[in-house]
């Protein structure tokens, strides 16, 4: 039966020395992201910000503070089984690579070329790759039916 609701959360991918951070999503119970390989982020609190939000996931999950981050796109997710999402997807940098264990699965940097290889999301490849491109700003929208990506539409600003 599917999830009722929309909620907003972030997603950021963490740069350092060619690498992104990357959470590889192993330790939560009934987790939709599990086995799979993301970005660092999570669920808005009440009355926070997108940038308040980012900040806080990072520093939860990671035990980083961002040195600089950008919004760099938004992403629509509409599902027939999960709630419906929208993320604020943001890149950002660090002076330093040392993390904290996480609780939600394992934290690895991985280079920037390898991370295809990693089992994500469908959706996921596509924005890593406006991300990797440099475009400006973008919307994607991706519609999943159970873990199939049946739909995606991309809109990029100022490229």
């Amino acid at each position: 039966m599917k999830k009722t609701g929309l909620i907003a959360t972030t997603l950021c991918y963490i740069e350092h020395d060619g690498k992104y951070l990357m959470l590889h999503r192993t330790k939560k119970k009934d987790d939709f992201n599990q086995d799979k390989w993301i970005g660092v982020g999570g669920k808005f609190e009440e009355n926070e910000s997108p940038e308040e939000c980012l900040c806080r996931e990072v520093m939860e999950e990671t035990g980083l503070v961002l040195s600089s981050y950008q919004l760099r796109g938004i992403v629509t997710f509409v599902s027939d089984q999960w709630y419906n999402e929208t993320m604020y997807l943001f890149t950002a940098t660090t002076n330093s690579a040392e993390v904290i264990t996480c609780e939600e699965g394992e934290l690895v940097w991985v280079d920037k070329s390898e991370i295809f290889h990693l089992p994500m999301w469908e959706g996921d490849s596509i924005f890593l790759k406006l991300l990797q491109d440099e475009k400006r700003f973008f919307t994607l929208k991706l519609v999943y039916q159970g873990s199939k990506l049946k739909e995606s539409k991309v809109h990029v600003y100022g490229a």
